[in-house]
């Protein structure tokens, strides 16, 4: 479905793939349902495009997979050989090709490559000096006694970890072992392992807290009766701050995912995760060298004793795969190429994951750590990247690189415990933990309309108690009956009630109708004169059309923030509320069926608008499509240089139109009429001329009924604001007054869209935070005046809305207003930024440093969302959030120290303040 999906939508620029269809190569041939899907899909297309298709032919007929279709390629050179002149083909015989296989491979490989890790084998034993693992010695116990620990287990993507550390968090025990498919089983086989390390010397252990973490945290935090449950990323900051607290840089190299948390002062400054790919990661290593005959363990030994190695291109696991065969058939050999992959990993976690080639930014003291860095190839690769673009740079491998999530799950329960008594269900009772999974019918969703499938987990821990874990894709499929669902529906409309979500009150805000009052000639003219009653018979047929007339317009892009001004001067010129048609709001559904007429394959913010305008050809019915080419956009920063739109949302428009009218002009063949018009918005003279040139010949208006729809259309712009920014304002003051935390969305307009943001404000606002949007900001005097006043009573400010001590390059109005609103959470100590940012973004990617800087510089949170696209990395995201909502909370907590640290100083100075007058001042009587 997928692969089909993406070959209709982006590879096929919006053509139409026309019958007959062959399919060819192994996937097509072997793979009966991806046979099924092309049959599923061209023909909707056909069908949507009105080709014309031979009577009584099935799609079987149409869509083949012919004979000899994995040959078609290599049929294809010989017929294309014979057509040569003789001469031209003639027979060269094999001794050329011998002569390479034997002698120009061998030139051609010494030709390419690199040096292998090492020159010298004096080198290789210094490096083995410093950087081999040292081996963990555990402590010994006395028989008889009773020793009390924490436990923390990481149920990882392909291992299992578990810690024992003392109330200290000194390390007590570990295990760890690859995966053998079932995380309860798995566990209980680790904890086994702890139990046995401790018990065998004669004592016996007490487990005062456990924490859980890794994929499958929650899973085994219902089922040990664990305490807390952190992500992986919390769990990787605490382990590293044990051993090396003042790191700058965390690289953690799993077995599926590469996370890198950059720190500052101690605390989680950032994090990066790999979303789109796992290339580089450590199956992919052990997967290699185990085709290869090697086990994992080998694997460092023969990669480091390669005099040279192949170079491979950073990216996806695919173009590594292929790298692979191409050097095996230029005589490469296992080792050799073992050593290229470990050579090109940190190339995927820094370049392709980080996206970063300046290091030296994040700091200087560098830590690895996850289990592929006990691969001592890997940690070669990566001191040699770090330290050829950091000189100075101090890299340490973690004492317990494999069970460092573990750790620090150990060390978050010893937090969060603090003496008190643990859930944990004992070691009996896990020994003897039974479970059952279940995934059909009878455990399909029936509390909203999507209907999913989830997976029931009965984990009996006696014979007496069983606790069922549902796995669903939301929380409330995992609950199991309609009370439970209102009782948590109860519960999250309360929080939502409490913690307003401003980006999505904007998006609907932003398209409802203001009610504007008619501003036509004749709701505004006195007495008739000669020339209106002379023309009175076609001004009423131009009111009736307006009345009748449906305009389609796509929501998307800068209708986000200027839907209200179009929306008002529409209903003011007197066409109904009901016919100015808005398309959908985007979803996965409406992408997919219009994406197949993409023709070009820019960031996904303006991609989907081929959806919505497919949306609008073919859902709703409309006599004109209005998409408007918005050249520039009017701006509240102060002193811009200019405020464009971004070019691609400039050109999208006419993009549109291309895709709709290559093949066939499909508006005309639903008798609707596109118009793209340039308008300036930034230019206010000159846009409300470019609106009557074109809204006269649709709407038939006069200039003053023009001038006057535009003044209705600024009056809907302003309430719009003013009335968003009117609630914000109400809720920052709770904030204020009740110490909490808010976020602010750092994004463009078109972020608001719910498809395009992938829900990322609604589970951050879930978690208990209000989230604002840009727009939302308060600007009223006093809040800008305690915000921005002591800086531009220094003279470093000309304007509370000045950005220009930021950002210099102030070109892009969307770009200039998330700087903005990223100087104004640094200024706020109750809110905290999140930075959210579509793949391919060419106006963002400048910006990152600066956004970041801003918060930086006033010690506030900020987390990013970037490269966001069509597709919604559910598990990334998820972790993404919990990360955020981790560190929230520890603000949260910070702020609260501080306050009540604040008030027990203000106490006792006050305490203090009234002993001296006492004792100073001279008592009557």
């Amino acid at each position: 479905e997928a692969i089909v999906q993406q070959n209709l939508s982006v590879l096929t620029r919006g053509h139409t793939l026309r019958p007959k269809v062959l399919l060819l190569g192994g996937p097509n041939t072997f793979l009966p349902c991806l046979q099924e899907a092309w049959r599923e899909h061209i023909p909707r297309m056909w069908q949507e495009r009105r080709l014309p298709l031979p009577e009584d032919a099935s799609p079987d007929q149409l869509i083949v997979v012919p004979e000899n279709s994995l040959f078609y390629a290599a049929l294809g050179a010989a017929l294309y050989g014979q057509q040569e002149e003789d001469q031209s083909g003639t027979y060269a015989g094999t001794a050329a090709l011998k002569e390479y296989i034997e002698v120009g491979r061998r030139k051609a490989k010494e030709a390419s490559g690199q040096k292998g890790f090492f020159a010298q084998q004096d080198e290789l034993e210094e490096f083995r000096r410093q950087y081999n693992t040292k081996p963990f010695t555990p402590p010994t116990f006395s028989s008889g006694e009773v020793v009390e620990a924490y436990m923390g287990v990481d149920g990882g993507s392909t291992s299992t970890k578990a810690v024992l550390t003392d109330g200290e968090g000194r390390l007590l025990a570990k295990a760890y072992q690859l995966c053998k498919g079932n995380p309860l089983q798995d566990a209980k086989e680790v904890l086994a392992r702890l139990q046995q390390q401790v018990e065998d010397q004669g004592a016996r252990l007490r487990i005062r807290g456990v924490g859980t973490t890794g994929y499958a945290k929650d899973i085994l935090k219902e089922g040990l009766g664990a305490d807390v449950a952190i992500p992986e990323t919390v769990a990787h900051a605490q382990s590293a701050l044990r051993y090396y607290p003042d790191v700058d840089v965390i690289a953690d190299v799993g077995g599926q995912d590469i996370k890198v948390i950059i720190m500052k002062r101690g605390k989680v400054k950032d994090f990066k995760l790999n979303t789109q790919c796992s290339a580089g990661n450590g199956y992919f290593l052990q997967s290699t060298a185990t085709r290869f005959g090697y086990d994992i363990t080998q694997y460092a030994e023969a990669a480091l004793s390669a005099e040279r190695a192949p170079t491979f291109h950073y990216g996806c696991a695919v173009f590594l795969e292929q790298d692979i065969s191409h050097f095996q058939q230029l005589g490469w050999q296992p080792a050799e190429i073992m050593a290229g992959l470990a050579m090109v990993l940190p190339k995927n976690v820094w370049l392709y994951v980080v996206q970063e080639t300046n290091l030296s930014r994040f700091g200087r003291n560098f830590l690895l750590q996850g289990g592929t860095h006990y691969n001592l190839a890997v940690v070669k690769a990566q001191h040699d990247f770090i330290r050829a673009r950091v000189p100075q740079a101090q890299i340490h491998v973690h004492p317990h690189a494999g069970e460092s999530g573990a750790l620090g799950a150990a060390l978050e329960a010893i937090r969060i415990m603090d003496g008190g008594e643990s859930s944990f269900i004992g070691f009996d009772q896990v020994e003897g933990l039974t479970f059952t999974a279940t995934r059909d019918e009878s455990t399909r969703c029936r509390f909203c309309k999507n209907k999913c499938l989830r997976t029931f987990v009965d984990i009996q821990t006696s014979p007496d108690h069983t606790t069922r874990f549902i796995a669903a894709t939301c929380e409330r499929g995992m609950v199991e009956s309609i009370e439970d669902v209102r009782a948590f529906n109860t519960r999250e409309a309360a929080v939502k009630k409490a913690n307003p979500n401003f980006v999505e009150i904007s998006a609907r805000e932003a398209f409802r109708s203001y009610r504007p009052p008619q501003v036509t000639s004749a709701s505004h003219s006195g007495r008739p004169s000669l020339r209106s009653l002379l023309t009175g018979r076609s001004a009423a047929r131009m009111r009736r059309r307006r009345e009748s007339l449906r305009i389609g317009i796509p929501r998307v892009l800068s209708m986000y923030s200027y839907g209200p001004f179009f929306s008002a001067y529409l209903e003011s010129l007197g066409m109904k509320p009901q016919n100015i048609v808005w398309s959908d709001y985007t979803d996965d559904q409406m992408y997919r069926e219009g994406s197949r007429r993409g023709s070009i394959d820019p960031c996904f913010p303006t991609k989907v608008a081929v959806s919505h305008v497919h949306n609008l050809l073919y859902k709703k019915q409309v006599d004109v499509i209005f998409f408007p080419v918005i050249m520039n956009l009017p701006t509240e920063v102060y002193d811009c240089q200019a405020s464009w739109s971004c070019p691609t949302v400039q050109g999208i428009p006419e993009v549109v139109k291309a895709a709709f009218t290559t093949e066939r002009n499909a508006f005309a063949e639903r008798s609707i009429s596109y118009y793209d018009p340039v308008l300036h918005m930034a230019e206010p003279h000159l846009f409300e001329r470019q609106m009557h040139l074109f809204f006269r010949k649709l709407l038939g208006m006069s200039r003053e009924e023009n001038r006057r729809a535009m003044e209705q259309g600024y009056r809907a712009l302003n309430s719009f604001l003013s009335g968003i920014r009117r609630r914000a304002r109400e809720v920052l003051d709770q904030l204020e007054q009740e110490g909490r935390v808010g976020v602010v969305l750092l994004a463009r307009p078109y972020h608001n869209d719910p498809g395009i943001h992938h829900d990322i404000p609604a589970e951050i606002q879930k978690l208990g935070y209000p989230v604002f949007a840009i727009d939302s900001l308060p600007m009223d005097a006093d809040i800008m005046d305690r915000l921005f006043g002591e800086e531009i009573r220094r003279g470093e400010m000309a304007n509370p809305l000045d950005i220009h001590d930021a950002w210099k390059h102030s070109f892009s109005e969307t770009t200039s207003r998330k700087v903005w609103g990223a100087k104004y959470a640094a200024r706020h100590p109750n809110l905290v930024g999140i930075d959210i940012s579509s793949f391919k973004c060419g106006l963002d990617s400048p910006i990152y440093h600066v956004t970041e800087g801003a918060l930086d510089a006033a010690d506030t949170p900020y987390f990013t969302f970037h490269d966001l696209d069509e597709n919604r990395p559910v598990g990334s995201i998820k972790l993404r959030v919990e990360t955020v909502g981790y560190f929230l909370r520890r603000h949260h907590e910070e702020m609260c120290r501080r306050r009540e640290l604040a008030e027990e100083v203000e106490q006792r100075v006050a305490a203090y303040r009234e002993q001296l007058q006492r004792e100073l001042l001279p008592t009557g009587g």
